[in-house]
């Protein structure tokens, strides 16, 4: 018993507690915005939300113990067992087929997410390989690069291919380039990166994307061309922006927003959840949502940028950069000024794989701000 004491006592002392209250509450809250979205309160969505948040809190005690450096020395592995994960979507994915979109396996019920879960290697996988190069001085090499770019690529092709997902991807590519940016690549890297993109775009857009996915980008933007009657793919988006709209300043109250209850809002418990805060606790309800994300984000950053491990701090801004992707597109979603592409709110929305591999990612923020530098890199940076 003095032992498990003892136990929880170094935990509370070392561990980012800080860091995992944020994020316990954002999943509380979270959890009651989707009782509430649930208008045939399903007792399954809830048992699966609750039991992704207690898994998830098992996951960041567990990796706040891991040291960092011993998981990124197996990247190789880390990276076969990535694109295995995601390829098993070829055989067993299920999901939207209508759209194109079979991001999901399936197991007892339980739906599981393979773009979300790779999240968390991948971010290792990257620090791995740009701390590795910044401390041999070859980072901005052209070979260096090259390979960095060959083994993101390889991730970020595997999961369009195998789920027919864009938003995740998108979250891939913000936070390989974000870690780049960090780890000191060269800024003729970026102009020559977005020269290639510019030259590229009409050849992507034209092959690569079906007439519903470029609909849903260019309707935030080019509305009466796309969408006249706003009765296709901006009917989402109009529903998110008016019940926001009807929340005024402190909302119609939990369980009596009209548009959430009459469930007329599709994907209210999972992509639109921003929404369903915004009508039934108003501006008050969306500024606390703000304010928690902002709170996990900036700690992150916090832990990132007083570790002396580059590795960790590489890790720490990619979980930040990827937090504030994934946010900022979400609530852009719902505020109909950015495309409709499905990326969830982080610990607010609906979804096991994404709560479990959120705190998994805060787990190992917390891991880093318990250790100190390696001694491998003490001569270093």
């Amino acid at each position: 018993m003095r032992t498990i004491f003892k136990a929880i006592l170094g935990f509370l002392q070392e561990a980012d507690i800080l860091l995992l209250v944020l994020c316990l509450l954002s999943a509380i809250y979270g959890t009651l915005l989707v009782s509430s979205a649930i208008t045939n309160r399903d007792g399954v969505i809830l048992s699966v939300q609750i039991g992704a948040i207690v898994l998830g809190v098992v996951l960041f005690v567990l990796f706040s113990y891991i040291d960092i450096d011993i998981i990124a020395d197996k990247s190789i592995a880390l990276f076969v067992i990535s694109m295995l994960f995601i390829s098993t979507l070829f055989v067993w994915g299920i999901g939207a087929e209508e759209v194109g979109e079979v991001g999901w396996l399936r197991f007892f019920g339980i739906g599981v997410q393979p773009a979300e879960v790779v999240k968390v290697p991948f971010i290792i996988i990257m620090a791995k390989m740009i701390s590795d190069y910044k401390e041999r001085r070859t980072l901005s090499s052209i070979v260096s690069l090259a390979k960095i770019l060959f083994v993101a690529g390889m991730i970020i092709a595997m999961v369009i291919v195998a789920s027919g997902d864009i938003g995740n991807p998108l979250m891939y590519i913000v936070v390989l380039l974000s870690m780049l940016f960090v780890g000191g690549l060269k800024l003729r890297w970026f102009l020559i990166g977005g020269a290639l993109v510019a030259a590229l775009s009409p050849l992507v857009w034209n092959y690569f994307f079906s007439d519903l996915q470029k609909e849903r980008i260019q309707a935030p933007f080019w509305p009466e061309q796309i969408d006249p009657t706003r009765l296709r793919v901006l009917w989402q988006s109009d529903m998110s922006i008016n019940a926001i709209a009807s929340g005024g300043f402190s909302g119609q109250g939990l369980g009596s927003g009209t548009i959430t209850q009459s469930a007329r809002m599709p994907a209210q418990h999972t992509d639109f959840i921003f929404s369903v805060a915004g009508e039934e606790l108003g501006f008050m309800g969306c500024l606390l949502v703000v304010l928690l994300l902002s709170a996990i984000i900036i700690r992150c950053m916090f832990v990132g940028l007083k570790s002396n491990n580059p590795l960790g701090m590489l890790v720490c801004m990619g979980v930040a950069s990827v937090l504030i992707a994934q946010s900022i597109l979400n609530i852009g979603m719902c505020l109909g000024i950015l495309p409709v592409i499905g990326v969830t709110l982080p610990f607010f929305s609906y979804g096991g794989s994404a709560i479990v591999t959120f705190f998994s990612a805060a787990g190992i923020v917390s891991g880093i701000k318990m250790r100190p530098k390696p001694l491998r890199f003490r001569s270093q940076f």
